[in-house]
């Protein structure tokens, strides 16, 4: 009789040791903010990870706490298998769930967007303040970014696409660079061979310019093709570009938010003003709406464009509907 109690003891112990330890592992971690992350290190075994974990005080501590970690990890079998990474804690996350999560590799990804339109220095700037990403750039110059890239000419500006990339914490500065770089390679690759036959670019990398001074003409898209159709009209009637982006661009830090009569008259290679055809380089990073409308210009007879003031413009085909339209929204406005 004894010795059938001591097993109806043993078993219902038993028990109660599973069934605690279900509610343990099934239960949600205490944890204080949805925005707490946990960093796994490279090469950390799983003692060494249950251990961060307590250090991030979302794992109790005491011999119940470890043995049912211990038991969990051997249970899901991920004790060997457990990838290094940043990952969320958010608030409801079972220890049951965060495990199989490391086991995925579920790293957090953060994102960092590329604006179209800026410049390579602003894009220096927004990943400068980007606290997820490695800083490996201060200290290096334009030119060295440039070679390390393997850019033509070690000049970075306007090779870089425009738009949202994820990362993960870990990479660097660089990294979303040479992504970037590559993406505006893969896209101009793909869209110069679809190019229309009037577009008479020598290269990809006018076509790219071409698309920088485009994009900073206009923040409307559905003006973008209207835009580089008076472009491509002007190269091939040997015109002057005369737009004021490249004159701002070519201005640098002397441009104090507005331009002068002066400035369009004085010299520098961006000017195109005073110099025929394109700038020598990009007046800044292109999205890809800019570089498919320097690439599929909209046709037309319009070879002078003015801004209404509402943030769309008008086109006209001669030099007197183009002063007309000058007068009526340049020089009247505000009256």
């Amino acid at each position: 009789m004894f010795l059938a109690l001591v097993l109806i003891g043993l078993v219902g112990g038993g028990a109660a040791a599973w069934f605690d330890y279900q509610r343990y592992t099934n239960a949600a971690l205490p944890v204080g903010t949805d925005a707490m992350t946990v960093d796994v290190p490279r090469g950390a075994n799983y003692p060494q990870i249950v251990a961060e974990l307590r250090r991030a005080g979302v794992v109790e501590g005491g011999f119940r706490a470890m043995a049912y970690w211990r038991a969990l990890g051997r249970e899901l079998g991920v004790g060997g298998r457990l990838h290094a990474g940043e990952y969320a804690l958010p608030r409801g996350i079972t220890p049951r769930e965060l495990l199989r999560r490391m086991a995925a590799g579920e790293v957090v990804q953060h994102r960092f967007t590329i604006v179209d339109g800026w410049t390579f220095r602003q894009l220096r700037l927004a990943l400068a303040n980007e606290a997820g990403l490695q800083q490996t750039l201060p200290g290096s110059s334009d030119e060295d970014i440039a070679r390390r890239l393997g850019i033509a000419d070690a000049k970075p500006e306007g090779w870089f696409l425009p738009e949202t990339y994820s990362f993960v914490k870990g990479e660097s500065d660089f990294d979303m660079l040479q992504r970037a770089h590559a993406a505006m390679k893969k896209t101009l690759d793909q869209l110069w061979p679809q190019r229309s036959a009037d577009v008479k670019l020598d290269s990809p990398y006018q076509a790219l310019i071409l698309a920088s001074i485009v994009e900073k003409e206009t923040a409307q898209p559905v003006e973008r093709a209207l835009i580089a159709g008076v472009f491509v009209r002007r190269l091939k009637f040997g015109m002057r570009l005369q737009t004021d982006p490249t004159v701002i661009y070519g201005m640098g830090e002397n441009y104090a938010g507005n331009i002068r009569r002066s400035d369009l008259e004085t010299d520098t290679p961006y000017n195109t003003y005073t110099r025929d055809g394109l700038p020598p380089t990009p007046i800044a990073l292109p999205g890809s709406v800019a570089l498919q409308a320097a690439l599929h210009p909209a046709p037309g007879d319009a070879l002078y464009f003015v801004a209404r003031g509402d943030g769309s413009h008008e086109f006209s085909p001669t030099l007197d509907a183009h002063n007309r339209a000058v007068q009526k929204y340049q020089l009247h406005r505000g009256q």
